[in-house]
């Protein structure tokens, strides 16, 4: 069985090639999860999947916040240091707007949640105390 040959690979672009993947595996899980809305999911389960939506929304809006921010720096070498830095970056952001979307949404998950509930006939959960 021949390997695979990674010499002319930088660490950066390994780096760049599994942000890229993990950023598609998010996208992915979150479609699968929005798409497995169905007369048969119950209140929970949306609610859930609208909450994260929003949380990932807020997540991209802020990367590309970052991005604008990043344009204006001046150019500086690629430091051995910064993919680790730009990993816990990621990873903190991520949870910050997990956070964020339990403490204090911004209503764009309770609309979300309207919406499909309306669209789909979701059923009430038998244990419905909170408003949502």
């Amino acid at each position: 069985m021949a390997g695979l040959d990674i010499t002319g690979l930088s660490a950066t672009a390994l780096t760049e090639y599994a942000a890229s993947e993990s950023k598609n595996a998010s996208a992915q899980a979150l479609q699968n999860k929005l798409g497995k809305v169905s007369s048969k999911t119950s209140d929970d389960e949306l609610w859930e999947a609208c909450k994260s939506f929003e949380a990932y929304f807020l997540e991209q809006m802020f990367k590309e916040m970052q991005k604008s921010v990043d344009a204006l720096k001046p150019e500086s070498e690629d430091k051995p240091t910064q993919t680790l830095v730009d990993y816990f970056k990621n990873e903190t952001l991520q949870d910050v707007c997990a956070t964020s979307v339990e403490k204090q949404s911004n209503g764009f998950a309770q609309m979300l949640y309207e919406n499909l509930k309306r669209n789909y006939d979701i059923p009430q959960a038998p244990s419905e105390g909170e408003l949502r």
